[in-house]
């Protein structure tokens, strides 16, 4: 987490469409019953709302 802190907005917004197209072809796999490693989807799943938090907080210093 501590990572995601120190970059900047436009990069996390980078890293999350990044991650958003790399969810959206594993839920195509899994739809297919093509989905070798099953743990990528959650830990896909888990980087993406650290991402979400790290830029609301981003958001909130940036407001205050």
């Amino acid at each position: 987490m501590s990572e995601l802190v120190s970059k900047s907005a436009a990069q996390l917004k980078e890293t999350l469409l990044q991650l958003r197209r790399e969810q959206m072809n594993l839920r195509f796999q899994k739809s297919a019953g093509q989905l070798a490693n099953v743990n990528r989807w959650r830990e896909v799943r888990k980087t993406v709302a650290r991402l979400k938090t790290a830029l609301a907080q981003q958001t909130r210093k940036e407001s205050k």
